[in-house]
């Protein structure tokens, strides 16, 4: 015979043998209870202590107890339970997930937490240097409206925005030069020519290179306008907006050029040129002539670029990537005779009408820059120089 807290036992050991409290840490020498000393449901809530040390040992549980392999979060003392929070281990994130889900980016070996809008990383997380940094909204914002290195410690998902240089308008009876090309990941915006935001991109530690294109000079009496020039992160280029077209009576007469967004047409004394085209994802065409003496709009990011003897200029893009939503990628306005082409909204450069000198496009938008007017000694306008933008959760 033995005994079990306060009175003598012999036979099976069940729950009815035990009174509530009375099993004391002295009562049983060390690895006495096993398995095979319990009846099935003997031990309920109310014949453990409040506090149940575990340490060193190994808590087997049935199947029906555990619905999936995962941490356990807490224990419902009540009824022995074992709640749990499951992890989803795959290549691509949960569909319809709920804040608090988990998930192993089997991809990129990272576990990642939902917290009601995004998947935000746990472990190896991502911290990075270069351009001017700020904060907003919970994410993290690196500027660089000139080129220079984004050095990655960690590794994770990125958003960016990439814009290249504008191109330069032309010269006399001239169009204006087309928007740089307009690259964006930033969830539920837009890339250029109407196209969706592309997708996020993953870096691992390392330095990056970062690009950012000038704009393209301005077409002067005698001198072709320049294309902008490509701005490049990591593996995404943004290419740079094409050149007013250029109706100067000199040697130098030219068609709008291809680019990011294409630049503007022209037309004079029955004499023509044609608009050039926009990149698919980045821009729209430049605007074309019509029949009226004066130059078409540079395409934009948003818009193309206004048909016309002094075309407007295709409207850009906005973003909020920032935290503050601004228009980048206008194309320049087309010059005339007696009326010019406006500027696309987000940095485009006006035209002239009946004077030499056209409107630049806006530093660090990629605006197109504005077509010139005055025969044979008319300027168009400098193209505005890009900009890249990276941001990522916090």
């Amino acid at each position: 015979m033995g005994y079990i807290g306060n009175g003598p036992y012999q036979g099976v050991l069940t729950g009815g043998n035990i009174q509530d409290g009375t099993v004391e840490t002295t009562d049983l020498a060390d690895d006495a209870v096993t398995t095979a000393k319990l009846s099935d449901q003997a031990v309920t809530a109310g014949k453990l202590h409040t506090t149940l040390d575990l340490s060193g040992k190994t808590l087997t549980l049935p199947a029906a107890a555990v619905t999936a392999h995962a941490p356990v979060s807490s224990v419902n003392g009540q009824t022995g339970a074992v709640t749990v929070e499951t992890v989803t281990k795959s290549a691509t994130a949960p569909a319809s997930p709920s804040a608090g889900d988990l998930w192993y980016d089997t991809t990129n070996n990272v576990m990642k937490h939902y917290n009601g809008t995004t998947w935000l990383q746990m472990s190896n997380k991502f911290s990075a240097t270069g351009g001017t940094v700020t904060e907003s909204g919970g994410y993290k914002i690196h500027t660089f409206t000139s080129s220079g290195t984004f050095v990655v410690e960690g590794s994770g998902e990125v958003e960016y925005l990439v814009v290249a240089g504008g191109g330069g308008g032309g010269s006399g009876t001239a169009g204006g030069g087309g928007a740089g090309g307009y690259r964006s990941s930033v969830t539920g915006e837009s890339s250029g020519g109407g196209s969706s935001a592309e997708a996020k991109l993953f870096l691992n530690v390392g330095s990056y290179t970062v690009t950012v294109g000038a704009g393209g000079a301005k077409g002067t009496p005698g001198t072709l306008p320049a294309s902008g020039a490509n701005s490049v992160f990591a593996s995404i280029t943004s290419i740079g907006g094409g050149a007013g077209g250029e109706g100067d009576n000199s040697s130098s007469r030219a068609n709008g050029q291809n680019g990011g967004s294409g630049g503007g047409g022209w037309f004079y004394s029955g004499d023509s040129g044609a608009p050039g085209s926009g990149t698919t994802g980045q821009g729209y065409s430049g605007g074309n002539y019509s029949g009226f003496e004066g130059g078409g709009g540079g395409g934009g990011a948003g818009q193309v670029g206004a048909t016309g003897g002094a075309g407007n200029g295709g409207n850009g893009v906005a973003s909020s990537i920032t935290g503050s939503s601004i228009t980048r990628a206008g194309g320049g306005g087309g010059g005339g005779d007696s009326s010019y082409g406006t500027g696309g909204s987000g940095g485009g450069g006006n035209g002239v009408a009946g004077q030499s000198n056209a409107a630049d496009g806006t530093a660090n938008t990629g605006g197109g820059g504005g077509g010139g007017w005055t025969y044979a000694t008319g300027n168009g306008g400098n193209g505005g120089s890009g900009i890249v933008i990276i941001r990522y959760a916090i």
